[in-house]
């Protein structure tokens, strides 16, 4: 399917949304409820898979939207389609701190593995896939890392990372060690692996777990400081309501304690 060639432009520093400009008849697929705002003749319309299987049967759709299932997204998704007689603009909002990554898949050699909840939005015709580690090691233990997402095509498409975004080039036979959650895409020419950190008593009580991410050159990474895993385990944790403690936040005698005493008149 013939790519929609799309124009963009990345708003903010730490809370970024992308607006992306359509011609009319050209449209954009972004994840259901990514949508921040969008111009006067643009219709939205909810499809069953990732949009790309629009001219194909039943089958194909099912196959699409199965795809989707199986990396933790949703069975469908939105597309925004220009229905004006001049150009329109859409914007897509990040979920969480961080940085939008654009990406021109067409300079990428036409595809980007990406982790299962970075993706964002794309140009209309851009295929979200399944790319399975092949390896044992990935395969058992890699966590965030097994089943992750294959984004096809050469169109644009835009990518989220949490916190700080690191852009690396990796030589041949380059090797990078990383934490699993940290890995948000990478070029198929990249080799990856998941090892084991080799010493229980950096596993247990290093924090940092028992295995980490191994990839390879060539090819071009990106990674983040701020994985959502991470995000949200800090959040429970420092939620009395599931289970963790307030204490020590805020002030001298911290948010929790204050926030009791004034609970209990």
């Amino acid at each position: 399917m013939a790519m929609d060639v799309v124009d963009y432009e990345i708003f903010g520093s730490d809370m970024q949304y992308v607006e992306v400009e359509l011609d009319p008849g050209e449209a954009a697929v972004g994840e259901a409820g990514g949508m921040m705002f969008m111009q006067d003749g643009i219709q939205m319309d909810t499809v069953f898979g990732d949009g790309s299987q629009q001219q194909g049967g039943f089958f194909s759709k099912l196959l699409g939207a199965g795809k989707r299932l199986v990396t933790g997204e949703g069975l469908f998704t939105t597309v925004f389609h220009n229905e004006g007689n001049g150009k329109r603009r859409v914007a897509f909002a990040a979920p969480y701190p961080g940085k939008i990554i654009p990406v021109n898949l067409a300079e990428l050699g036409g595809t980007l593995i990406c982790q299962k909840d970075s993706f964002l939005c794309a140009a209309k015709g851009v295929s979200l896939g399944i790319a399975f580690q092949k390896r044992l090691g990935v395969g058992l233990f890699g966590g965030e890392g097994f089943i992750m997402q294959k984004l096809d095509g050469d169109g644009m498409a835009f990518v989220h990372a949490g916190g700080t975004l690191v852009e690396k080039t990796l030589a041949p036979g380059e090797t990078l060690r990383v934490d699993t959650g940290c890995v948000v895409a990478f070029q198929p020419s990249v080799d990856f692996d998941i090892q084991y950190v080799g010493k229980i008593k950096s596993a247990l009580f290093g924090g940092e777990g028992f295995f980490y991410a191994v990839l390879r050159g060539p090819g071009q990474v990106w990674l983040q400081s701020l994985p959502l895993s991470r995000l949200a385990n800090r959040i429970v944790l420092a939620a009395p309501a599931a289970g963790g403690s307030s204490v020590g936040q805020g002030s001298v005698l911290g948010a929790g304690v204050l926030g009791g005493i004034l609970g209990d008149e």
